[in-house]
């Protein structure tokens, strides 16, 4: 499938990942009974129909719940079947059957509905549910999370019965709360955070941020293939040199500066992150690689008379991170979405 038509789908949903990912499962769906070039031709010809579909869908994603429905009718329009039924042979009760699924799963009603049973659509929410309950009862089980006894669940996938009755039967031992309009507050907390920055004092970190740098080599530390020989010593390049690490509350306009001296005309200053709490390379394939900041030295004075210092801000939602010659005054930065 195109990643324009999961982008399409997904504007119009709005939803969080578990809410995109159920999107992602209902359009590949669409894909194999009406064809992609189907779905991108109405796109193209008939966005108003398209957006039908796709917001139709976001109501029944929402009040999806097992308990009360043996089954769940689609809307589509009668223009998508038209387009489709001009680039297949077979027909759609046809392409229907071809799929891994129980007989009888899918019924058409009509040229523009479609009869789902209830355990279809539940198996496109049970990964991403099965995934965000794990997380939640890892996150929970942290010493520093014990004092915690209520979740807030919002988004718009957050109201989903489903998703609530899930979260309630398998996460023990705290208080569920949907707020109203679950969709919206997402919505208004940036709204609010735009208007006064100052309702945020804090963020927990996504990632672990650092640079790369040498270390001595350490034989109780470092595999003994990591060394290389540098003016008689014996030293491991490419070591993480950790500035915050992941799930660490950081303050808003938190800094973490560190000192050093050049070596060369131009310094450079790469900057990575990572989900590991204690990354030891950066070599590591879970590394990742943001950008590198480069920097020009003097080359008038000498190199060990200058002193470098690499500063990493985290301010709003942005991490700044900045190399400045405290002896020249010349500094380079950059900037990284850091909460995303």
């Amino acid at each position: 499938m195109e990643d324009g038509t999961l982008k399409e789908i997904h504007k119009a949903s709005g939803g969080p990942w578990g809410g995109i990912y159920v999107d992602e499962k209902y359009m590949k769906m669409l894909c194999q009974l009406y064809g992609e070039k189907a779905l991108n031709d109405l796109r193209t010809t008939g966005m108003s129909d398209y957006f039908d579909i796709a917001r139709d869908f976001e109501h029944k994603k929402r009040s999806f719940d097992t308990e009360n429905t043996n089954h769940v009718v689609i809307r589509l329009t009668v223009s998508l079947r038209e387009i489709a039924d001009k680039h297949f042979k077979q027909s759609l009760e046809e392409r229907i059957a071809a799929l891994d699924i129980q007989e009888n799963s899918i019924i058409p009603k009509g040229s523009d509905k479609l009869k789902v049973v209830g355990n279809v659509i539940q198996s496109w929410f049970k990964g991403p549910i099965d995934l965000l309950i794990q997380h939640i009862k890892s996150l929970l089980a942290e010493a520093k999370m014990g004092r915690v006894k209520t979740i807030i669940l919002v988004g718009g996938f957050g109201e989903s019965p489903y998703v609530q009755e899930r979260m309630r039967n398998e996460i023990a031992g705290v208080r569920l709360i949907v707020p109203p309009d679950a969709d919206m507050v997402v919505l208004k907390g940036a709204v609010r955070f735009g208007h006064n920055p100052a309702t945020v004092s804090s963020r927990v970190m996504k990632y672990t941020y650092g640079t790369s740098m040498y270390r001595s080599f350490d034989e109780k530390k470092h595999p003994d293939d990591k060394k290389v020989l540098n003016n008689g010593e014996w030293l491991v390049p490419y070591c993480f040199k950790v500035y915050v690490r992941v799930n660490e509350d950081v303050g808003v306009d938190h800094q973490v500066t560190n000192a050093g001296t050049p070596v060369s005309k131009i310094s450079l200053t790469p900057v990575y992150r990572t989900a590991q709490v204690n990354p030891d390379f950066t070599t590591d394939p879970r590394c990742e690689l943001l950008g590198t900041i480069k920097l020009e030295n003097s080359s008038d004075i000498p190199f060990e008379e200058q002193e470098l210092e690499d500063t990493f801000l985290f301010g709003d939602t942005e991490l700044l991170v900045k190399s400045k010659n405290t002896v020249t005054g010349k500094e380079a930065f950059m900037t990284f979405e850091c909460f995303k």
